[in-house]
């Protein structure tokens, strides 16, 4: 911080410079002395002043009135281009007792025409604070005997609205020879200035008014501030702003969209270098730097290295921000994102007629780009820009036909897939009804291939509400106690063939809780959540405690063939090339808990019935929504289970963000959209490396280029989807014995379910499951071959999943039903 001493003779003031708003100007005045008489004279009885003040107050209302209206006439702040309107200033006073210097703030206050209050301690004061918002709260820190001013100080700091808060102390005036102590501890607690006691009204008029046009119109400007940097973070171009040696000191949401850097990696960087890429002009950086050395702006096309390595053009506007002395002291760069297709803008303009265009279109007056870019947020308007762009200059039937294009691309269902229903319905109008229930209405499970043998359903009309029925059996808190018959099937555990529900017969109905614990117990669960393995096994008693074992299909048995699956999954080679330990424990406990409190009844069901949950969840992946929030809010109640408990606040928002994702991407209504995201982002991504790797003559991409690809966190999340995914319906890949199973199971709740509906008059969500009609395998056939082939391929190709089994279920699927 630099001083200039500045004397100007006969009173005269200096003109003001067009920087002067970031100069501090602080005038030298004439020390008051205030009178010697003995001020005990001065001191009334606090019942009466206080009457007296208000008789006084209610005299003067009107001319206080007047005042304000006034002052609110005149008090317009200027930022920059900005007009500013600054409210009545409001004071509040913190005394413990009413004296002399209370008095003059409280009739300085009054004749300004202030709003002011008075609190005597630092609760009503507290109370008075964020009751009424005041702009400046003055302390009385002569005296400590009373209440603990700093403390008092850092309470009001300590609340949200404080930082536009001026906070005044009112010390002691000490003799001129003797020395007064630092001031520095109560800046420490919060204070912004202080005011030597006197209790003379235009002395506290003088600082009152100082305070108004100092401290508390800077925190009226600043709080404009924080508007400008809102709007900053919600336009669609890329801001940045450096200081006159190039050092990043802001960039808004755009600016990460474009870069692919958050601003937390670019702050203090060096701006020029984060960007550097062998595209622009190897002179071009010294040409923008002379242009801004002259205060002018630079314009023009720079080319932008995203984090990712890929390179974009892009629209920059470059300009310079003049400080003290009209040198440079910020650095404001605007990139358009969009504008890569200016040139085709500015070549379809050069060739326009007057009337229209050259191929009779006529000529658009504003350009359809900016309309779209204006309507539509997401990566997708910078393909609808280029399409815009092109249709100014195309013939007519072009037009008509990239019209539909955009069309096709403003819906908000890009993801999901067209079925062409006549079609399906000429050919197998059954497996049209099965789509159409499980991807338009909610439905969350796939069926697997099974025969479907007779079921004994003597169930009441509302099993879909049944409570749950714990079946005893054998408790354990560590492997070292599972009992041998069972150990001997868990063995097999790392097996594709693994059957659970033999384990299921063998634990009596609680496979869960062995399984799981054998299988987090081989991925290092204790260590990673630093927990014993008790709290482990408490876990996963209370979690296969809330699956409903009365379910035929979603129960703790599926819950852990599912787990199986996944972590069957987890062990391939690429799969642990990419994941972390973070990743794997996330893909577990999400598949644990994946249909925790299932009721047997689909989302459909629940919505058409008006169920609770569906009020709560407001339709919207009802069931998945229940699964995830329950998980945590049965962890978190008992620490005796909370295996998150020793967990950094950082890794345990990662880990739950994880696994809800995944518990969310198991709704079969979003199956397409997940599917065609993983194809996109990951298969094609790692096909197009292929690609350029044989154009070069290197034969194969460099491993380590498509882990970095695979491993980055959109990828990764792409990957557990299908990952949790293909857990999730993987029982057609199953051993045939299996597969027949679930296959009753499933077919078996869906029955209940339309039993259901059909005796309460409820809308049947899936009529082909009628117990009377039913068709099974030419429909669950075309079924595995729209859902799950696909999906089960396209994790097949590039994370190394085998799917023999799901053609041998097929091939024997055949054999003994078709």
């Amino acid at each position: 911080m630099k001083f200039a001493k500045v004397v100007l003779p006969n009173g005269r003031y200096p003109k003001m410079s067009a920087v002067s708003d970031t100069i501090s100007v602080v005038g030298v005045t004439p020390r008051y002395i205030p009178p010697t008489h003995d001020r005990k004279h001065e001191r009334h009885d606090s019942s009466s002043k206080h009457h007296e003040k208000k008789k006084t107050v209610k005299k003067s209302y009107f001319k206080k009135k007047k005042r304000e209206e006034k002052r609110s006439t005149n008090n317009e702040v200027s930022l920059g281009p900005m007009k500013l309107k600054q409210k009545t200033m409001s004071i509040l006073l913190v005394f413990a007792k009413e004296d002399a210097q209370s008095d003059g703030f409280w009739w300085a206050a009054d004749k300004i025409g202030y709003k002011c209050y008075i609190a005597h301690n630092p609760e009503t004061a507290m109370e008075n604070y964020l009751d009424k918002h005041p702009d400046v709260v003055i302390i009385d820190h002569r005296n400590s005997k009373h209440f603990d001013a700093e403390a008092l100080c850092r309470s009001l700091r300590a609340t949200e609205s404080s930082e536009h808060t001026v906070i005044v102390a009112v010390t002691k005036r000490y003799a001129l020879d003797k020395e007064e102590p630092s001031f520095l501890p109560s800046i420490t607690a919060g204070f912004n200035k202080r005011i030597v006691e006197s209790p003379n009204i235009s002395m506290c008029m003088n600082e009152l008014l100082t305070l108004e046009y100092g401290e508390v119109q800077s925190r009226l400007k600043l709080s404009a501030c924080k508007a400008v940097f809102s709007a900053l973070d919600n336009v669609s171009d890329a801001v940045e702003i450096s200081s006159e040696d190039h050092e990043v000191q802001y960039v808004n949401h755009a600016f990460e969209r474009l870069t692919g850097y958050s601003s937390e990696e670019v702050l203090g960087k060096n701006s020029s270098e984060i960007v550097k890429n062998d595209r622009n002009r190897p002179d071009l950086n010294d040409t923008i730097n002379s242009q801004l050395k002259k205060g002018k702006y630079w314009d023009g096309i720079y080319h932008t290295r995203r984090k990712s390595g890929e390179i974009l053009p892009s629209h920059c506007h470059i300009c310079p921000v003049l400080g003290q002395g009209g040198k440079i002291s910020h650095v404001i760069s605007i990139k358009n994102s969009t504008t890569d297709t200016s040139h085709i803008l500015k070549e379809s303009t050069e060739f326009n007629l007057v009337n229209g265009g050259l191929h009779g279109v006529p000529r658009r007056k504003e350009s359809i780009a900016r309309i779209h870019s204006m309507t539509i947020e997401a990566p997708i308007t910078k393909v609808i820009n280029i399409i815009n762009a092109a249709q100014e200059s195309s013939p007519i039937t072009v037009v008509q036909a990239l019209d539909k294009v955009l069309e096709i691309l403003r819906t908000s269902e890009l993801y999901s897939p067209y079925f062409a229903q006549q079609n399906m319905k000429d050919n197998d109008p059954m497996t049209s009804d099965l789509v159409s229930g499980l991807v338009s209405q909610n439905v969350k499970r796939s069926l697997t291939p099974s025969y479907l043998s007779d079921v004994n359903s003597n169930s009441s009309g509302k099993q879909g509400h049944h409570s749950h029925l714990h079946i005893p059996s054998p408790v354990t808190s560590s492997l070292s106690q599972v009992p041998d018959h069972i150990q001997e099937i868990l063995d097999k555990d790392y097996t594709w063939e693994f059957n659970v529900i033999e384990l299921e017969k063998v634990t009596n109905k609680r496979p869960l809780l062995y399984l799981g614990l054998k299988t987090l117990t081989r991925f290092g669960i204790c260590d990673f959540f630093q927990v014993e393995e008790s709290v482990i096994a408490n876990w996963l008693k209370l979690v296969e405690g809330r699956y409903h074992s009365t379910n035929t299909y979603h129960n703790s048995t599926h819950a852990a063939d599912v787990m199986h699956a996944s972590a069957y999954f987890l062990e391939r080679e690429r799969n642990k090339a990419v994941f972390d330990q973070m990743d794997e424990m996330a893909c577990l406990i999400a598949a644990i808990v994946h249909d925790l409190d299932h009721p047997g009844r689909t989302n459909a069901f629940l919505v058409n019935e008006k169920n609770q949950l569906a009020i709560l969840y407001n339709d919207q992946a009802v069931l998945e929504n229940h699964h995830s929030a329950l998980a945590f809010q049965l962890t978190w109640k008992d620490d005796s289970v909370n295996i998150f408990k020793n967990l950094e606040t950082d890794d345990y928002k990662i880990l739950r963000q994880n696994i809800i994702d995944m518990v969310l991407a198991t709704e079969m209504k979003q199956h397409f959209q997940h599917l065609n995201k993983f194809i996109n982002s990951i298969n094609k991504g790692c096909l197009k490396m292929d690609e350029t790797s044989s154009m070069s003559g290197n034969g194969s991409p460099d491993s380590t280029m498509m882990l970095n690809q695979l491993s980055a966190p959109e990828n990764k999340t792409f990957i557990k989807r299908i990952l949790i995914k293909c857990a999730d319906v993987a029982n057609p890949c199953r051993p045939l014995d299996v597969c027949k199973e679930w296959g009753k199971r499933i077919a078996e709740e869906y029955f209940l379910q339309t039993d259901e509906e059909k005796a309460r008059g409820l809308p049947v969500v899936m009529p082909v499951f009628d117990r009377k009609s039913i068709r099974i395998p030419k429909s669950q056939l075309s079924f595995i071959d729209v859902f799950i082939n696909e999906m089960f391929e396209s994790f097949d190709g590039k994370v190394t999943i085998t799917i023999t089994f799901a053609e041998l279920s097929f091939f024997f699927f055949f054999k003994y039903l078709v």
